[in-house]
């Protein structure tokens, strides 16, 4: 179970975050500034960080330099600046990689998944997934269904891969919401129920009558283990 630091200073987001990352194996431990997060370091020694670039007390690019003066850990830089500069400042000042907000889950999980493995290059990220008849490979975008393989585009491989990690387990709408569009998303909510329906289409021997995704009403959705 890899440790993580998040730093970072939405309340909203970090919790949203710091679920989803310890509902995926994740030992997570939390600060809401710089210097919280700095103490937080010394006392934790996490394998990797995914630190916010505008937090309070300690801006995040001056943590991850003093980060750097003692420690290689893998540091994911959030950053709401898209700008060329600011991603070439935080790469400069040790960052390992970045993700500009809003972003996906996904997109953090698999950025995650790089780093560590550039790390740990020993360490089993988990590429590979099979649960139900469905085997997912992750670094090849490979889904093969009862043997068939299937085509899937990004966002349906996405919410696949979610479900399958937490196979057995109902997700609420709006964790996967929140994992495969990102906690900034404001759209219509049936994207999701659409995604649904076409995953499905490509999983299920019969679709109008669901026995691998099913629904669990006034909640979510589970992938049948």
């Amino acid at each position: 179970m890899p440790s993580l630091l998040l730093i970072e200073d939405s309340d909203d987001l970090r919790e949203t975050l710091a679920f989803l990352l310890a509902r995926e194996g994740y030992d997570v431990r939390q600060a809401a500034d710089g210097a919280a997060g700095l103490r937080e370091f010394d006392r934790a020694e996490p394998e990797v960080i995914v630190l916010d670039l505008m937090i309070p007390e300690v801006p995040g690019i001056e943590v991850c330099r003093i980060v750097r003066r003692t420690s290689e850990v893998p540091i994911v830089m959030l950053t709401a600046k898209a700008g060329e500069a600011d991603i070439v400042l935080g790469l400069e000042s040790g960052a390992d990689d970045y993700i500009t907000k809003p972003f996906s889950t996904a997109e953090l999980l698999a950025r995650l998944r790089s780093v560590l493995r550039r790390h740990r290059p020993g360490v089993d990220s988990g590429p590979s997934l099979a649960v139900s008849g469905i085997e997912l490979d992750v670094e090849r975008h490979r889904v093969v269904v009862d043997g068939t393989e299937v085509s899937m585009p990004l966002r349906e491989f996405q919410l696949l891969e979610l479900l399958m990690r937490n196979a057995g387990r109902v997700l609420t709408r709006s964790v996967l919401i929140d994992s495969i569009w990102g906690a900034g998303y404001y759209g219509d909510t049936k994207t999701l129920d659409v995604h649904v329906r076409r995953v499905r289409a490509k999983i299920e021997p019969d679709p109008g009558r669901p026995a691998r995704l099913v629904t669990v009403r006034g909640v979510g959705y589970r992938l049948e283990a």
